[in-house]
């Protein structure tokens, strides 16, 4: 996926980006999530594509002239959080469940290392973004747009009308000014990133070197 954001960034014909789900109620559920199986050792060729694929996901979402778009089409967990997160306006079913399931409540968690604990404390205040990622605080859509942390929760109906919308009011907009706006924007996000997303990263793969350990 960076490699694709990659490309998209460099094409100039591409103003704005929908990300969207498959189209089967779930936007990106992930791997962490209540129930499913214990995180596979690392591996460090493995670990070194995911980390840099997150990496890349996140750089060129913040640092693209590009206007990303979630249309959050149902729920949206751990990686899907943060994807949900990473984009610039953010539109959801009401009724999506929206949660980072990192840490687990069965002794197997590990550090929200791909994007959660970099980008949510920009969206909530300190103690509603430590619950959320700590205990696995699940919020729909609807709660976080009444909190002012996503821009809009629709019905799922009016979802895809919501989102023309939007798209069709930003293609409107002077091309090289709301690309710059963007940027300008967007510094404090590609600060923190900065400042963060490599330590979280690491520490999720510290944790499942230490569940490897544990495991011999």
């Amino acid at each position: 996926m960076g490699e694709l954001l990659s490309q998209l960034r460099g094409d100039n014909n591409i103003r704005v980006v929908v990300l969207t789900g498959p189209g089967n109620g779930i936007f990106h559920a992930g791997k962490h999530q209540p129930g499913s199986a214990k995180p596979v050792p690392p591996d460090q060729e493995d670990e070194w594509f995911d980390f840099r694929g997150i990496r890349r996901i996140h750089q060129e979402m913040a640092e693209s002239e590009k206007i990303f778009v979630a249309k959050v089409n149902g729920n949206a967990v751990s990686m899907g959080s943060s994807l949900v997160f990473a984009s610039d306006i953010i539109v959801a079913r009401e009724d999506a469940v929206i949660a980072d399931f990192h840490l687990g409540d069965d002794g197997t968690g590990v550090v929200p290392g791909d994007g959660g604990c970099a980008l949510v404390p920009l969206f909530m205040t300190p103690a509603k973004a430590k619950e959320y990622l700590l205990l696995g605080k699940q919020y729909t859509a609807g709660e976080l747009a009444r909190l002012g942390v996503i821009n809009y929760a629709v019905p799922a109906s009016k979802l895809d009308a919501t989102v023309d919308d939007i798209v069709a009011r930003l293609l409107k907009r002077p091309v090289y000014a709301l690309a710059w706006a963007k940027r300008v924007a967007n510094k404090r996000v590609t600060d923190h990133l900065n400042l963060t997303l490599d330590a979280a990263s690491a520490y999720e793969q510290l944790n499942k070197l230490h569940q490897k350990r544990t495991a011999l």
